[in-house]
């Protein structure tokens, strides 16, 4: 992203393309790209009758440890099929570059891991960069349906066999198994309990590992979650201003009575916001109808952002003082609210000092 608002886009060459399994493929491009173990990439998708689409798929190589970098994809809908079907070596993709917060702050700290199907994608970048690059030891509850839809299953093998005692792999299959709920997931949830917790996979298995890791005492604020959704609008365009007038938002915002509203008119006084990004911390003025990430970017604070809709995580960041409004919300749940987070993208002030951590 540059200063003025616009995207960086980058232009990425298709390496290879590996077949994972029959229904997932790792696209590795020749290019060197600034990520953490975790991240995802946005990708703008060529399409074919409805045209190009933008959907974010997770890095599942490691920074530093030698990999190209690469991406893997799961048939599920238009995008993720055009994907497996037409890509190959060769081949040039656009990308953002490399958002969300799904990344260890410390890779010599023992992980407890929960993935499930294609959600094994940003948790491998995390095992190879432990291993690579730290001291911490990890366990990894993977669920699948069948051991043929288990990806990335030699290498899995391979480290758990390369790093003896860092690396436990603990698969579940349904077929044997039965689904994985919080109960039966719970006493291998038990022995891991404080650890730092990343969970990613379909929504069902989400909730039953969360549940299980909060029931086993693991405090909420280690648990770490990512989630996807279809991207509506097109994150590589240009910035668009926010919408709707300042009065109007106030009039939108629960318990804010008429003398709020009021002092919300246009030509109120902006709020002041800090902001931790980086290891840097600089202040902004902040006008009452613009969206913090607006914000930044006009500064020239090079925040991370994707859908700019309120559905993805990648502009996560967390409140230490002050309040905010989100105009929308479809990736955060009541606990990351809870515990402060909210998304860049879709915030406004409701106190004059608000203070801001990407940290």
């Amino acid at each position: 992203m540059s200063g003025d608002g616009t995207v960086r886009v980058q232009r990425l060459r298709v390496a290879e393309v590996v077949d994972e399994t029959a229904a997932a493929r790792s696209i590795v491009f020749d290019a060197e790209l600034d990520y953490r173990p975790g991240q995802f990439l946005t990708v703008r998708v060529p399409g074919d009758e409805r045209g190009p689409v933008a959907r974010c798929y997770s890095l599942s190589s490691s920074p530093g440890a030698g990999d190209r970098p690469q991406v893997t994809v799961k048939r599920d809908g238009y995008a993720s099929n055009w994907l497996c079907d037409h890509v190959a070596a060769g081949d040039e993709l656009d990308v953002l570059p490399a958002s969300g917060v799904f990344t260890p702050a410390d890779l010599d700290t023992d992980l407890a891991l929960f993935a499930g199907g294609s959600g094994i994608t940003p948790v491998l970048s995390i095992v190879r960069s432990v291993l690579a690059h730290g001291t911490g030891s990890m366990t990894l509850v993977y669920a699948n349906s069948d051991e043929s839809a288990v990806i990335f299953a030699g290498a899995l093998r391979d480290l758990e066999e390369t790093y003896p005692g860092r690396l436990t792999v603990v698969h579940w299959l349904e077929t044997l198994q039965g689904l994985p709920t919080a109960e039966r997931l719970a006493p291998l949830a038990e022995p891991l309990a404080g650890r730092d917790t990343f969970v990613c996979g379909p929504a069902p298995y989400m909730r039953a590992a969360v549940a299980a890791a909060k029931a086993a005492g693991t405090p909420r604020t280690r648990i770490h979650r990512e989630t996807f959704v279809s991207l509506g609008g097109d994150p590589f365009a240009s910035a668009e201003p926010a919408t709707g007038s300042a009065a109007d938002v106030a009039a939108d915002t629960p318990g804010r009575g008429a003398a709020d509203d009021a002092g919300a008119a246009e030509g109120e006084a902006p709020a002041r916001v800090s902001v931790d990004l980086d290891g840097t911390t600089t202040e902004h003025a902040w006008p009452r109808g613009a969206r913090l990430l607006d914000v930044l970017l006009d500064a020239g604070r090079d925040a991370p952002y994707s859908c700019r809709e309120g559905q993805c995580s990648a502009c996560a960041c967390r409140i230490v003082s002050g309040e905010v409004k989100m105009l929308n919300n479809e990736v955060l749940d009541s606990d990351d609210i809870a515990d402060g987070i909210v998304l860049a993208c879709q915030s406004l002030p409701l106190t004059d000092d608000v203070s801001i951590s990407y940290e």
